[in-house]
């Protein structure tokens, strides 16, 4: 669809250029030829119009679909992260990277498959018509085309870094901000928390008006190039047309080209520009993608019934920081009723844990979950009633059930 626009947006010069040919002077006007063409114009206007309609439709919907997956993929995986990597990361950076920032990608890939692309077959397209018409104007826009993409590229370098610095302090406040507010006036941190929401806030506004401005000066300078293209067709053109080497229709129409063909520099530009903060957010989602997950479940993994609970260590090692030792050779059993304070979230570096008598590796992960309850120090009530956050782990549970949990929790 990209092409077939691109070829009748093309297409169009040549037709007015035939058009002004045919308007010799005062009163010697081809008017029967002129009609044929404003037909042909029409007809080239609709059709260039109906394909730009399907193209934007086309795109939105496989951008849609494409953030769309990504940021499925993205929760899901959070969903199966190791807990030392939520520990070692703010909860903000989580919300950030599968909000923000695939929100930010999601503009990025719109801008990067209607104008990158539209663009580059604009400028092969323009360039095979131009040399048709005539080589010594074509090859002047060439040799000044370089300094447009010399300009695009230094400005793009610069803004990729700013925009990443401007998604990871946008992160820390979201965290700032949202992550800590209970503990900030639990401790009565209130005013050293502004303070310090101040100081990120203002680095904030720092590298993000260095990025603006660094994005926003990439439109004017590509435009002041294409400003001198322009001027080069029309001065050399309007020599070889006096001279007899082209029509005055075939100058109008080198310089239609001549507007063209500049015009999709500045879209490249701002495309890239748009796609250097794209990239630095896609780039965070996707390092948030390709974390190592939690071990998964052996093959031959078997299902744990639901047994009387004894819990054994044998040999364990455990180390949070792989270099510094913690626990070393432990040796542990627990009987079913003995109350006994263990704390483990995380995965096991050697020996053997056991339930029941039955090695936890050598049973889904499902079922072994099944079999435990978890008490957490910060309570915290989901949207409904009190009987839908009692009966969440078990959403089949009867009335009866409920209100004997709600007795034997003391609830």
């Amino acid at each position: 669809l990209a092409a077939v626009t691109v070829l009748t947006t093309l297409y169009a010069p040549i037709l007015s250029g035939r058009g002004v040919d045919l308007i010799v002077g005062q009163g010697n006007v081809n008017f029967p030829a002129l009609g044929k063409i404003a037909i042909q114009f029409g007809v080239t206007v609709c059709v260039t119009s109906i394909c730009q309609w399907l193209m934007n439709m086309v795109n939105n919907r496989i951008t849609f679909q494409v953030v769309r997956d990504i940021r499925v993929q993205a929760f899901q995986h959070m969903e199966i992260l190791p807990l030392s990597y939520m520990d070692a990361h703010k909860p903000g950076d989580a919300i950030s990277r599968i909000n923000t920032d695939v929100e930010q990608f999601s503009d990025g890939l719109l801008m990067g498959f209607t104008q990158l692309f539209t663009g580059i077959l604009t400028i092969v397209g323009t360039l095979g018509f131009m040399l048709s018409i005539d080589w010594r104007i074509t090859l002047i826009v060439v040799v000044l085309t370089p300094l447009s993409i010399f300009v695009a590229k230094f400005i793009a370098e610069h803004t990729y870094d700013m925009f990443r610095v401007q998604s990871e302090t946008r992160a820390e406040l979201v965290d700032e901000l949202i992550g800590n507010e209970h503990l900030v006036r639990a401790f009565g941190y209130e005013s050293r928390a502004e303070e310090r929401f101040d100081k990120i806030n203002a680095d904030l506004q720092i590298c993000g008006v260095k990025a603006t401005f660094f994005s926003s000066i990439t439109n004017p300078a590509t435009r002041f190039v294409n400003a001198l293209v322009y001027a080069a067709v029309g001065v050399v053109g309007a020599l070889v047309a006096i001279g007899g080497g082209i029509t005055v229709g075939e100058l109008s129409v080198l310089l239609n080209y001549a507007n063209q063909y500049t015009k999709p520099f500045n879209d490249i530009s701002g495309v890239m520009t748009e796609l250097q903060n794209a990239l630095a957010c896609a780039q965070r989602v996707f390092d948030f993608i390709d974390e190592d997950p939690i071990l998964p479940d052996t093959p031959d993994a078997v299902t744990l019934p639901h047994g009387a609970g004894s819990v054994e260590f044998e040999h364990v090692k455990f180390r949070y920081v792989p270099d510094v030792p913690l626990i070393e050779d432990m040796n542990l059993r627990v009987q079913p009723g003995q109350r006994i304070a263990l704390v483990r979230f995380y995965e096991i570096n050697g020996g053997t844990l056991k339930v029941d008598g039955h090695p936890i590796d050598t049973v889904t992960r499902d079922s072994l979950r099944g079999n435990l309850g978890m008490v957490l120090q910060e309570t915290w009530l989901k949207a409904g009633t009190v009987a839908d956050n009692i009966a969440y782990g078990k959403p089949d549970a009867t009335r009866e059930e409920i209100i004997d949990a709600a007795k034997r929790a003391r609830a």
